[in-house]
């Protein structure tokens, strides 16, 4: 039988018998908390104890709960794994500094998980956000999955910012969307030929399901407006529908839509600006994406890249 891992194996169910009875009291503590809290906590618990099968946890060290925390590192465990795990070990010891006079000092107190690296965001390509908004038909969905789609991809529109936005604020003549975004913040962005045809054809289609009370852009066959958690439904369902081989969120359209403009333009400011980044520097990760496709054509076309060594 091939052999496991130490990086591959689950985390453990129970705590070793040196531990089982604060294991038990730990849990009760837990009690009020909701189960997938409870649960997880006592898992990563778990975890600390079995990597210190033969100290009492009222007795470990500022260096060894680090050294656990290096160990895991090492087995694999992400940033975030880690700042989740050590969040519950700050539980533990707080209800032991809580219950335990014999514990004096909180040895998870100034600790910090390793950071993960930093995933670029994912982004669609040009011909496959294309083939994702070219909907056929003319029934109801499909001409206002087509206009969302069409919005989403042309302005860059956040899911909550396409979830909240009202028909009033649509300028299909100017070619502009006026959005609400993070902290109340409002900007103006343009919106794309293509995605202004496939908004006015949804438009004479929604008076008839929407009415004059609901104000909603978009909205479902009872006419009230769509949820963030609908719009991704029917954006993941969509995707596979036009034949993408790959789950597709709205935030994508979101990352699409940056990276699309910013490899045409090189307008860094500019994009920015309409995704309402408060920061250039949540923008630059778009320069990123950019690099790597350009890369990639280097790789392709630069002779000194393709040339393979000979002896």
């Amino acid at each position: 039988m091939a052999r496991t891992s130490s990086s591959s194996r689950p985390p453990p169910s129970a705590p070793p018998a040196s531990h089982a009875a604060l294991y038990a009291d730990f849990a009760l503590h837990l009690a009020g908390r909701p189960a997938h809290t409870r649960s997880a906590y006592l898992r990563d618990v778990a975890q600390l104890f079995a990597l210190t099968p033969d100290a009492p946890p009222q007795r470990l060290t500022r260096a060894q709960v680090s050294r656990c925390l290096a160990t895991l590192h090492g087995r694999g465990l992400s940033g975030r794994s880690l700042a989740r795990m050590l969040s519950a070990w700050r539980a533990l010891f707080r209800w032991l500094l809580e219950t335990d006079r014999t514990l004096r000092d909180d040895p998870t107190a100034g600790l910090k998980a390793p950071k993960s690296a930093k995933r670029l965001p994912a982004a669609l390509t040009p011909d496959e956000a294309a083939k994702l908004v070219a909907i056929d038909g003319d029934d109801d969905l499909s001409l206002r999955d087509r206009a969302l789609f069409e919005l989403a991809y042309s302005s860059g529109l956040r899911l909550a910012e396409l979830a909240g936005l009202d028909v009033d604020r649509v300028d299909l003549a100017t070619g502009e969307v006026r959005v609400t975004g993070k902290g109340s913040k409002e900007r103006i962005v343009p919106v794309g030929a293509p995605a202004r045809a496939a908004l006015g054809g949804w438009l004479a289609r929604r008076a008839g399901i929407a009415g004059d009370v609901e104000p909603a852009m978009f909205v479902g066959r009872g006419g009230a407006r769509m949820s963030p958690r609908t719009i991704e439904r029917r954006l993941a369902a969509r995707a596979i529908r036009q034949g993408l081989a790959r789950h597709v969120h709205p935030h994508m359209l979101r990352h699409s839509f940056a990276s699309h403009v910013l490899q045409s333009s090189g307008d860094l400011r500019a994009v920015q600006e309409m995704l309402g980044h408060a920061s250039i520097a949540s923008t630059q990760v778009y320069t990123h994406l950019d690099f790597q496709a350009l890369a990639k054509v280097y790789d392709a076309a630069h002779p000194r890249a393709r040339r393979k060594r000979t002896r």
